[in-house]
């Protein structure tokens, strides 16, 4: 079936394949909460072992240099071993990684334990958005990927309530072990509760029957020289690289910028960074529902998808203003719109590379795009740890931030062609 045709509506009759949906938004909402900790507790350990921005910068790259690594790696295992021994895989790697954060005890020692955390942390997305084209007609994947992509922001969310209470009243080292912790009890669950449609116990004929409604899938894996040649590959891996290094900025650098700016304490930095996650989970589920409302009402999977995204662009343009204003909770709100918007898009973006591809190649072309993103993150951490330790101005930063999706959809408009055969 062309992306370009418009998709009839039926209705199944079980529904285990949100059990999987919400396994799915578990295993990111802990993906979140480890990846948050250190920016989180950054302006502390700054003080007290004597980091400075450029040392900052220099760990988010490491972080997200393995990330890029890993994404490689883990996009084409997940095409190879599958997601019920795959997912396990990744989840026990960042787990220990995240807990070695607490040995650490210099700016190179979070370095390395940084990069352990985003060597294993690379496979969430690729295994989430396999399990997603596996589990979900395309009429429901947009849906569902805003969903458990919404795990992101709760991570972001629970992080910032939890981890200063934990450092405050334990230590700065039980923050980052009992976080850690927390994905061997998701272990659980996956192993007990996860097999592929067609084996799982729970899922009766017709919701299997409605999983599988679109075109059956060629029994082909692509190669990876294959999928280069693609313009549809690089249509992906390019909106990735523009858009990617937005979150990522958010993501390591917001406390600095609420404490930096504002004069925001660690006591004080749960608030704001709670308003601004929740909001940007309406974003992903909001930005998700757009698209698949536009398609059971006769859109083209195309048009309702790329519809959404033009909004999610244009709602992002307004955060340069953020850096303008004096008042806290102003600058809180245009990042938050920001943050929800990059949710919205993600959403989307990421099922448009199930949209474009078939199963055995989605893994694989999610890890390519999704190393692009984290090469993009990389240059703007490092060239935001230089510029602020000069300047200590965000404007700049947040410039780019504001036309970085406009950008990257024209790049998508010029590049994406209909899909087709990948042999």
């Amino acid at each position: 079936m062309s992306i370009g045709a418009p998709v009839a509506v039926a209705s199944p009759a079980s529904r285990f394949r949100w059990t999987i949906c919400a396994l799915l938004f578990l295993a990111t909402t802990i993906n979140y909460i480890d990846r948050q900790v250190l920016s989180i507790l950054a302006p502390e350990l700054q003080r007290s072992i004597g980091w400075n921005e450029i040392h900052y910068g220099y760990m988010v790259t490491a972080f997200q240099g393995a990330y890029a690594v890993g994404l490689m790696l883990v996009g084409r295992l997940m095409d190879r071993i599958g997601t019920r021994r795959g997912f396990p895989l990744i989840m026990t790697v960042w787990s220990v990684a995240a807990m070695l954060h607490a040995l650490a005890g210099s700016a190179l020692g979070f370095g390395i334990a940084r990069a352990l955390l985003g060597l294993g942390e690379a496979g969430n997305f690729p295994a989430a958005i396999k399990t997603v084209s596996e589990w979900f007609p395309k009429q429901e994947r947009a849906l569902a990927t805003g969903i458990f992509n919404a795990g992101s922001n709760v991570g972001a969310i629970v992080a910032p309530l939890v981890v200063p209470w934990i450092a405050l009243t334990w230590g700065w080292k039980w923050a980052f072990v009992s976080t850690g912790a927390l994905g061997f009890g998701w272990l659980a669950l996956w192993m007990a509760l996860y097999r592929s449609p067609e084996e799982s116990p729970h899922v009766s004929k017709t919701e299997l029957a409605w999983i599988g409604r679109d075109n059956p899938e060629a029994a082909i894996t692509p190669s990876w020289r294959q999928l280069l040649r693609l313009r549809n590959t690089w249509a992906i891996a390019l909106a990735r690289f523009l858009t990617d290094p937005v979150w990522w900025f958010f993501l390591f650098w917001l406390p600095k910028l609420l404490s930096s700016s504002f004069g925001t304490t660690l006591a004080g930095m749960g608030p704001p960074l709670v308003v601004i996650y929740l909001v940007a989970d309406v974003g992903s589920v909001g930005g998700g529902w757009t698209s698949s409302y536009l398609i059971r009402l006769g859109w083209s999977v195309s048009a309702a998808r790329r519809t959404a995204m033009l909004l999610c662009a244009l709602c992002v343009v307004p955060v340069f203003c953020a850096a303008r204003t004096s008042h806290m909770w102003v600058a809180v709100g245009l990042i938050s719109l920001a943050c929800a918007a990059h949710q919205g898009w993600s959403a989307n973006l990421y099922t448009l590379a199930s949209d474009l591809f078939p199963n055995q190649a989605v893994g694989a072309v999610v890890g390519i795009a999704g190393m692009c993103g984290a090469i993009g993150g990389m240059i703007l951490s490092s060239a935001a740890g230089h510029m602020l330790e000069r300047t200590h101005d965000f404007e700049p930063l947040l410039l780019v931030a504001a036309f970085a999706y406009l950008t990257a959809l024209a790049g998508v408009q010029l590049l994406v062609k209909p899909r087709r055969s990948t042999s």
